[in-house]
């Protein structure tokens, strides 16, 4: 069977191979240290999931309107308002299986052949394939550890070409937790709007922020910006729903109307009692999150501390969401107790999981060779005892 051409073109996700591989090992009774997984280990708020079941019991498990139930859509318009001071109607909302399911809809509907999306780099290991499923060409800037791992304006100027269409902004960033200011936005708003292409602001780390950071969307920032912008996001990180796949879209009408052809033909709408569930998440109490974000202050604080008292280790403090990512490549060039030369992320991931079982993400997947992403998304109790490992495991090499 040939298969289609574009399916060469792209990878599976490495977070979630690494994620299940150390379940595999997890279950034949290995004490594995996940630090791989993408989301929160804390449950769903009860009143959540009491809405759904209710639902259910009502009998509210039929077809819904392909871009969401009007109810829902009025809680997204709701809570942007209310979190970002942004007006948005109906016809510019979408809610999708997820916010992955969202990029993808926004990618299939607004990039074609020969389109350029610039895409800073460290990136979450789905945008490029995602951009080359819809046929357009990823360009990748390097955001580097020595400058917060953000991209400047003059880098992005440097980037845009007359076929640059789209610029990729995930702030707080998975997998480097760095967020931008307000201040540094508006400049790259600046660069946006005068060579008049469109931002995909990927905001789905929004609410978990440490440090006095304040969460800018750059949609907020005027007309001309909030015209080019495709604000994504979602309740995964937030309310600790990745299961429940609800993710959305606040756009330019046309956008969305054309993102809801698309998913007429594809999934046709999100999970009915989801979209009941989800409209108590964004309406009803935040208190929670206050709590979890504490939690994972702490975690962070705990991470970075010990990351950075290991020989050679260099991790910066992340601003938001819920990962370190900690430069590994003093250990490059040296050798394991069995006698393997560490090359790179890949060896170095490798020989963490299979030697010291603890599960992380190489770098090199999200563009970065030089270092290994590490979610604290994940128990104290775990967090000690992986990295107390990972210690052990780089004062082994020779």
């Amino acid at each position: 069977m040939k298969l289609a051409k574009r399916v060469g073109n792209i990878k599976p996700s490495v977070t979630l191979a690494i994620t299940n591989k150390a379940k595999q090992m997890k279950a034949q009774g290995i004490d594995v240290v996940g630090f791989g997984a993408g989301e929160p280990d804390f449950d769903t708020p009860d009143n959540i999931k009491n809405v759904a079941k209710k639902a259910l019991d009502d009998g509210y498990t039929k077809y819904t309107p392909v871009p969401g139930s009007p109810e829902l859509r009025d809680a997204v318009i709701a809570k942007l308002k209310r979190d970002n001071n942004l007006d948005y109607k109906r016809e510019n909302i979408i809610v999708s299986t997820g916010a992955k399911h969202s990029i993808y809809n926004a990618a299939q509907a607004f990039l074609e052949e020969g389109d350029e999306v610039v895409i800073p780099a460290p990136y979450w290991v789905s945008y490029p394939d995602i951009t080359l499923l819809a046929g357009a060409t990823p360009v990748i800037v390097e955001a580097k550890q020595s400058t917060g791992f953000k991209i400047t304006p003059g880098q992005l100027e440097n980037a845009i070409t007359p076929r640059t269409k789209l610029l990729v902004l995930n702030s707080p960033s998975n997998p480097t937790g760095a967020g931008y200011s307000k201040a540094e936005l508006e400049a790259l708003a600046h660069v946006i709007v005068k060579n008049d292409i469109t931002v995909l602001s990927d905001e789905i780390y929004e609410k978990l922020i440490y440090d006095g950071f304040r969460f800018v969307s750059i949609a907020s920032l005027g007309e001309e910006i909030k015209k080019r912008t495709i604000l994504v996001n979602g309740l995964s990180k937030s309310h600790s729903m990745t299961g429940w796949r609800i993710g959305y879209i606040a756009a330019e009408k046309d956008l969305v109307s054309a993102m809801s052809n698309i998913q007429s033909q594809s999934t046709s709408n999100p999970v009915s009692f989801c979209d009941k569930a989800s409209i108590e998440a964004l309406n009803g109490p935040q208190d929670f999150l206050k709590e979890w974000v504490m939690e994972f202050d702490r975690r962070r604080r705990y991470m970075v501390d010990t990351l950075n008292r290991m020989p050679g280790i260099k991790c910066l403090l992340p601003q938001g969401a819920f990962y370190v990512f900690p430069n590994f490549s003093s250990c490059y060039g040296k050798k394991t107790p069995s006698g393997k030369v560490i090359n790179g992320s890949s060896d170095m991931a490798d020989y963490l999981l299979e030697d010291y079982k603890v599960a992380s993400v190489p770098g090199i997947a999200f563009g970065d060779d030089a270092c290994q992403r590490l979610s604290y998304a994940t128990s104290m109790k775990n967090i000690e005892k992986g990295l107390e490992r990972i210690e052990q495991a780089v004062q082994s090499l020779t």
